[in-house]
């Protein structure tokens, strides 16, 4: 639709004008915002470099993006949410009932009782992080060490171990991997070097990393639920479109996606709360997520609209001050106050 007649237009621009601040500013090489709502109205822009060290390209409105962590949510989640609606599992069974093989030589141990649910909701006791790609380079070995390792106990937090088992749990369900899967209408598991965003210099693979998976993780599995999916930011907004008008009384799968699990989560997704990503003035409806590359999707399900941020703030490093989080709090802030 015409920038001139869409109902985005105000906050749009506005947000899309603290984009071009810090892209200007050189915190972030460029960025693609996008803003979609119920009735189909549609806006993105563009604005940088897709990338700038290693060769220098423009970023453009189909730069295709390593979406990072938001693969939890548009693929992950809504795999194991459809099973479970499906009566495929029960989300408050053990999650050893697809991996009986989970911890298979400590049957009493903590691990063996975490459900699906905890993992969706980030509700159990893994550490946030593990360097998983340090323990070898054979993905079926990895896969091994994960679900054998005695794993450290600690309070409940995000971590990229509930959605890794998750991951390996669909992968034993379908008989194949997650990069076998069919990623999604618009997305998919790489991406073409000459379309996509850089990322960083990894040096551990010791190269720019551009259409290969940035998370180390994911590359050495070789695939999994945490990580690794790619895609624009129109394939993003139409996957928010689907959900802003889905008919929830018969989408059990949109309902669970907004149902609380705690004073942060759903399942999967984030919910408001003080100091979110989405920013201070948030109502309870709205559902977001980030990804650590720079990408974020928010859904407004009380007002019908949902916004996309998609930068490569970790290009050329991640070692550096990108001001992403502040970033997105702003974008969110001018959004809900207009």
């Amino acid at each position: 639709m015409a920038e001139q007649s869409s109902p985005l237009l105000t906050p749009f621009d506005t947000s899309f004008d603290l984009l071009k601040k810090a892209v200007d500013a050189g915190r972030i090489p460029g960025g693609v915002f996008g803003m979609v709502d119920s009735d189909g109205n549609r806006l993105t822009r563009a604005v940088g470099h897709a990338q700038k060290v290693g060769g220098e390209r423009p970023m453009v409105l189909d730069t295709w993006f390593d979406l990072a962590s938001l693969t939890k949510v548009i693929f992950t989640t809504r795999k194991i949410l459809e099973l479970a609606v499906s009566g495929a599992i029960d989300l408050d069974s053990p999650i050893t009932t697809l991996i009986p093989d989970f911890r298979q030589y400590a049957p009493e141990c903590w691990e063996r009782k975490v459900t699906f649910r905890q993992c969706l909701g980030h509700q159990t006791p893994f550490p946030a992080v593990e360097p998983i790609y340090t323990y070898g380079d054979d993905p079926d070995r990895l896969r091994a060490f994960v679900l054998q390792r005695e794993w450290r106990h600690g309070e409940p937090t995000y971590s990229d171990i509930n959605y890794i088992l998750l991951g390996i749990a669909l992968e034993r369900l379908a008989g194949k991997r997650i990069r076998e899967m069919d990623a999604g209408p618009g997305f998919a598991f790489h991406g073409d070097p000459a379309k996509t965003a850089a990322t960083e210099f990894c040096t551990w693979r010791n190269r720019m990393i551009c259409g290969e998976v940035h998370d180390e993780n994911c590359y050495a599995l070789q695939g999994s639920g945490h990580a690794g999916l790619f895609g624009t930011a129109d394939a993003v907004l139409d996957y928010a479109h689907s959900l802003l008008t889905g008919n929830e009384n018969d989408d059990g799968v949109g309902r669970l996606m907004r149902q609380p699990l705690s004073n942060r989560r759903t399942h999967g997704w984030e919910r408001p709360y003080e100091g979110w990503s989405g920013g201070a003035f948030c109502n309870d409806s709205v559902i977001g997520h980030t990804g650590f590359t720079g990408t974020g999707l928010w859904i407004d399900f009380d007002k019908r609209r949902a916004w996309t941020l998609l930068t490569n703030r970790v290009h050329p490093s991640r070692h550096v001050d990108s001001g992403i989080f502040a970033l997105r709090a702003a974008i969110g802030d001018m959004i809900n106050t207009h």
